[in-house]
């Protein structure tokens, strides 16, 4: 039941940031920034130095939050997974496919979301168990990459990364994109210190998601 409640939850954010930093005070800043802006849904990569703790004070923070759901991404292998979990990550998002760390989420019940580009790569992904299909990077393809995956596997459920902003994003979820994930537009205030940009991006993605969604 963990599993579940985490990806109808991860389902209901609809749009989830992909957050990056230099340093692990300008990732956590920028997290409480994109929530104060009303998203929800927080991927905090392992490119961010001492991700794993900056991840466990973001579930302290909003461990009362039922909408917010903290994940851990760029996760290369299953020992970084199992240091995500344990600091609290909710689900782990990959940007390639791992078999080691599919099987470690699966023990601990963790939804996981790897990366993949190829149609092989999806029927492998699900094969092992993954719930959520992020579709890296999604520049690469565009939308209707999306409904061609579906066609043969049409119980895939495709969250596209990479190239995902607020001018294409209804095209992503018309495609068939059950969420999406943001960063570049996003976070890049945030470089320079400007949080408030950070906050005031995150309400135009929460307004578009609305709009998409009716």
């Amino acid at each position: 039941m963990k599993r579940v409640d985490i990806l109808s939850r991860l389902e209901k954010t609809g749009v989830v940031a992909v957050v990056r930093g230099a340093t692990k005070e300008e990732a956590l800043k920028a997290s409480h920034a994109i929530i104060e802006g009303g998203m929800t849904g927080i991927e905090l990569t392992f490119t961010v130095p001492q991700a794993a703790e900056v991840i466990k004070e973001l579930v302290a923070v909003y461990n009362d939050r039922l909408d917010v759901v903290i994940g851990a991404g760029t996760v290369l292998d299953a020992l970084t997974a199992r240091l995500a979990i344990m600091a609290g990550a909710e689900y782990v998002v990959s940007p390639s496919f791992d078999i080691k760390t599919a099987e470690l989420c699966n023990l601990y019940q963790i939804p996981y979301l790897p990366g993949c580009m190829t149609i092989t790569e999806v029927q492998e992904a699900l094969k092992s168990g993954a719930d959520i299909v992020k579709l890296f990077p999604g520049s690469v393809y565009g939308p209707s990459i999306i409904s061609a995956f579906m066609a043969p596997m049409p119980q895939a459920s495709i969250m596209p990364t990479g190239g995902v902003n607020l001018a294409n994003m209804a095209d992503w979820f018309k495609a068939g994109a059950v969420t999406v994930g943001v960063g570049g537009d996003l976070l890049a205030p945030a470089a320079a210190g400007d949080f408030q940009t950070v906050t005031e991006t995150a309400r135009q993605y929460v307004a578009k998601l609305k709009e998409i969604k009716g």
